[in-house]
């Protein structure tokens, strides 16, 4: 997608913390603790509260004329059903229709490939389809849940393009809507083969809590990639490593890859980076204050803030 909307690089993957999209926000992902507990407990207690009231009506010998099983106003069961019909298809209104595009998107900034592939579509749908995922990727930093919402309005409109539903895969992951980033990858795969989306999908069930299933997805990875795309499978399967426990995995994985590399491509960066957050993790801080600063040579584009990073570590090595 990101090509698509005109929008340069990957921008998948960028370093923070522990590298990745969902990497960097897997301290916020979903997990079960106190408030799923209060949740479940939550619902204990309107169910309990359901029975009582069942009870209680049916000593009372039913509800009152006028009123509905459960009271209130008595509206049938399948005048709620229709209630409900009508709501969800509001709902699928405001998702159709998509929010407002800005006017100076013409849906012509796509790159040409995936122009060739809107063609397969009536021109004025075309044209609407392609604005929503141009909007999508140049929203996509900035306000990824704008920009989900935009490649939503383009799914409704060309569901069966995969590269429409890439563009809502990438922008659900950007989003934080991991498993509606996986499912969206799982369809656009199943329709073009490609494994591009493998990293992300990995990803995604690293940030779902589910790091056994990132491995054995990443194990499936087959084809030639380019050395951005192997950066991202490693940076990873670090992290799936690290989720489990794994330090010394995680670092064997990382020193298989190019991390002497002499490019100074934002991948080598970010790959440092992971390389030398590990190393904290793993308990090796004269190591990571090394890689902190060998990452910062090469980040050019301040990408990282691996500079900051290992002056931190350098004063906590002092103190200790």
């Amino acid at each position: 997608m990101v090509e698509a909307a005109g929008r340069g690089g990957s921008g998948r993957g960028r370093p923070g913390g522990d590298q990745g999209r969902a990497g960097r926000r897997r301290a916020g992902r979903p997990s079960g603790g106190r408030g799923a507990e209060e949740r479940s407990g939550g619902q204990r207690k309107a169910r309990d509260g359901a029975r009582d009231g069942a009870r209680g009506g049916a000593q009372r010998g039913g509800p009152r004329r006028g009123e509905g099983r459960y009271g209130g106003s008595g509206r049938s069961g399948s005048e709620r059903r229709a209630t409900s019909r009508r709501e969800d298809s509001a709902v699928e209104r405001e998702r159709y229709d998509g929010p407002p595009l800005p006017e100076h998107i013409t849906g012509r900034e796509l790159d040409r490939s995936v122009v060739a592939q809107l063609k397969s579509l009536p021109d004025k749908l075309a044209v609407r389809v392609a604005k929503h995922l141009v909007a999508a990727g140049q929203m996509i930093d900035t306000d990824p849940k704008l920009a989900y919402q935009h490649a939503l309005a383009a799914r409704a409109r060309a569901s069966r393009l995969a590269i429409v539903r890439e563009a809502v895969g990438e922008a659900a992951y950007a989003a934080s809507e991991y498993a509606q980033a996986l499912a969206e990858l799982r369809a656009a795969r199943r329709m073009n083969g490609s494994s591009a989306y493998l990293a992300v999908m990995a990803d995604c069930e690293r940030a779902l809590g589910r790091p056994d299933r990132a491995l054995a997805l990443l194990r499936s990875a087959r084809g030639e990639y380019s050395p951005d795309q192997q950066a991202e499978l490693v940076i990873v399967e670090a992290g799936a490593r690290r989720d489990r426990g794994e330090f010394e995995a995680a670092l064997r994985c990382l020193e298989r890859a190019r991390l002497n590399s002499r490019s100074r491509a934002p991948w080598v960066a970010r790959l440092r980076y992971t390389y030398a957050d590990t190393l904290v993790d793993a308990g090796r801080l004269t190591d990571a204050v090394e890689w902190f600063h060998r990452t910062d040579a090469v980040d050019g584009a301040g990408l990282t803030d691996a500079a900051a990073r290992a002056i931190e570590l350098e004063r906590r090595l002092e103190r200790d």
